[in-house]
């Protein structure tokens, strides 16, 4: 991921500086920022790091470049140095009281399953630290002590809670003060935004990530290196799982009844994008359970070439960024 942010600075970078305006060479000031912080894992630290070296002669090459332009940058930098420190502060992640933090929380999933991240999300974002054990899909040896046989399974301090939006809901009543008794329209449009990831969102995915067998593929070599399974298991998964689930994608938009996957997939996106009626979360300056919920969902396929797509052709890549920032690096712990 961090690779795929690294290239897309890049080409964002490439396009800026074959441009002249002041309005694009503020925008390479504010790209180079952002994906500077997000590759770094803390723009605030990034951007600080480059403003104290300016400030004792020590330039590097992107500093000269920025001190060539002029005032005219130079007021830009200033302008932008508060803007992110003011958005960092605002997507920072939400800190909870030591005291509602579960001791022991462990993950039971698949790597790639949206389902699963969904639930990952949630706990990255309130930073509580998690174990993750791998389930192997064929024979499930990692679950069997449970009655309940999908996954996302969440032990917390010894109790099992499945369904990954039961997980949620459970957890932020948990932890959220006051969550439990809230209630209002914004109550209620977060409810609405979660069901329609699980009910419309989630049923995109497979008929765009298994359109063709070269997507497939790619599908299932994630898939394969990432998922709990042994070296001979891999290539079974990667071939035998690609073609069946070639197959399964085209049953699976008939009976979502999708004509084209991708423009589905577009409008999906543009449809979110639409509910957030230009607030920087549907949560407003902060990402609320909806938010986390698209975000985990979309992340498995975000740099698969559905995502890539899906980021080039709508709206929804500047939110997804943002999310990027607020859900931070994974809390995730060793087993």
């Amino acid at each position: 991921m961090r690779r795929a942010s690294s290239l897309a600075a890049s080409s964002a970078l490439s396009r800026v500086l074959l441009a002249s305006s002041e309005q694009q060479h503020t925008r390479l000031f504010q790209v180079t920022s952002f994906y500077g912080g997000l590759n770094a894992g803390s723009p605030r630290r990034s951007f600080s790091t480059s403003m104290r070296s300016i400030s004792r002669g020590v330039y590097s090459g992107t500093a000269k470049y920025f001190m060539s332009l002029g005032g005219v940058v130079a007021a830009s930098v200033a302008a932008g140095a508060s803007s992110l420190l003011v958005e960092e502060e605002a997507y920072a992640k939400e800190l909870l009281k030591p005291d509602l933090v579960p001791k022991d929380v462990v993950l039971y999933q698949y790597e790639a399953c949206p389902f699963c991240n969904k639930v990952k999300a949630f706990l990255d974002y309130y930073d509580v630290p998690y174990k993750v054990v791998e389930v192997n899909p064929w024979s499930k040896n990692e679950i069997k002590w449970s009655e309940y046989k999908k996954v996302p399974i969440l032990t917390v301090d010894g109790e099992p809670l499945v369904d990954s939006s039961a997980i949620i809901n459970q957890m932020g009543n948990r932890i959220i003060p006051g969550r439990s008794s809230s209630t209002g329209k914004t109550n209620d449009e977060e409810k609405k935004w979660c069901r329609w990831v699980d009910d419309h969102l989630v049923h995109m995915l497979s008929p765009n990530i298994y359109r063709n067998t070269s997507e497939a593929l790619e599908s299932f070599d994630y898939i394969a290196n990432n998922g709990n399974f042994s070296f001979s298991e891999k290539y079974a998964v990667k071939y035998a799982g690609a073609a069946a689930m070639y197959f399964v994608s085209k049953k699976l938009k008939k009976k979502y009844n999708i004509t084209d996957e991708r423009a589905a997939l577009y409008e999906s996106a543009e449809t979110w994008v639409n509910a957030l009626d230009g607030r920087d979360f549907l949560g407003g300056l902060k990402p609320n359970l909806a938010d986390l919920a698209v975000f985990g969902v979309l992340r498995p396929i975000r740099y698969l070439k559905a995502g890539r797509d899906m980021v080039e052709n709508t709206r929804i890549g500047e939110w997804y960024l943002r999310m990027e920032v607020a859900v931070g690096e994974s809390s995730r712990i060793k087993a």
